[in-house]
């Protein structure tokens, strides 16, 4: 049986964006979550993939045809909607990662912060998207076991 009072969301790259979606676009579901290298700011993650393609005119297309009109980027952002955090949030991010840019765990980390909202951050040196290093995905694995302990113990 599974108490749904006492779930906790945790996920990486796509998942951690649906992970840290989880309390802030919907309230009410989870008791903490935990993000590994989330997108937390669709916008930001546009401009940023646009302006490293040297803002070819087929990545624009592409990026619009894979996310939507980025009209819309705001309203699915979990950084726009940082105050209405309704749980801890951890954010682990590889400081070294080409896929999703640890600015965006820093904007996340800044929103919810100016929100007075409980958030940890778990900044990895030298670590890429998919924590390829082993002493880091331990760290990784330790740092979410203890996070989800003290904020979803077994009782």
């Amino acid at each position: 049986m599974v108490d749904p009072k006492r779930a906790c969301i945790v996920g990486a790259s796509y998942g951690s964006y649906a992970a840290v979606a989880g309390v802030t676009l919907q309230q009410g579901l989870y008791r903490c979550t935990v993000g590994l290298g989330p997108v937390t700011d669709l916008k930001m993650m546009y401009q940023t993939i646009l302006q490293e393609s040297g803002n070819m005119v087929t990545m624009g297309r592409s990026l619009r045809e894979q996310l939507g009109d980025p009209k819309g980027y705001d309203a699915v952002s979990p950084r726009r909607f940082a105050a209405k955090a309704d749980a801890p949030i951890l954010l682990i991010h590889g400081k070294d990662d080409t896929d999703v840019s640890f600015r965006q765990s820093q904007a996340m980390a800044n929103a919810l912060k100016d929100a007075k909202k409980h958030y940890e951050r778990g900044p990895l040196a030298g670590e890429d998207h998919w924590l390829s290093r082993e002493e880091t995905r331990k760290r990784m694995l330790a740092e979410t076991v203890r996070f989800v302990q003290k904020y979803n113990p077994a009782d």
